[in-house]
């Protein structure tokens, strides 16, 4: 069994970017979708670093996030990384690291509820077009 305590922000960003691929994956499967490029097209509209730096903010804005969620994100967002961000700013890459970070302890600490209200958040959000992200 994995200790919480001992997963970092990028750890936990690690497991969050799978969990939250399948979500949208499965999402975007069940709206009918079967094409293999229009789903990673549309996938692209939430899995991408500019739509989920985008998603994070909302959530902060709105005060969506528990303090606990809030401080999973920023120790994820700030967590020093060894990768360098491509096709997009640093500012926005650490953003989305703490955003897959979140996912990550959720899904890790067994809290799918939550997990499921934070994911249909965004969904809703995505395709109200309240991201324009791509």
């Amino acid at each position: 069994m994995v200790k919480i305590e001992q997963l970092n922000g990028v750890t936990l960003a690690y497991l969050g970017d799978a969990v939250y691929e399948v979500f949208i994956r499965e999402h975007l499967l069940a709206g009918g979708t079967t094409k293999v490029n229009e789903l990673q097209r549309l996938a692209k509209h939430f899995v991408s670093a500019k739509a989920q730096a985008a998603l994070i903010n909302l959530m902060v804005e709105e005060n969506f996030l528990t303090e606990d969620e809030e401080r999973i994100y920023k120790n994820g967002r700030n967590a020093k990384k060894n990768t360098k961000a491509k096709n997009t700013s640093v500012v926005t890459y650490h953003m989305s690291t703490g955003f897959e970070a979140l996912i990550g302890y959720l899904d890790i600490t067994d809290d799918k509820k939550r997990l499921q209200e934070i994911i249909d958040f965004c969904i809703e959000k995505v395709e109200a077009g309240a991201t324009d992200a791509e």
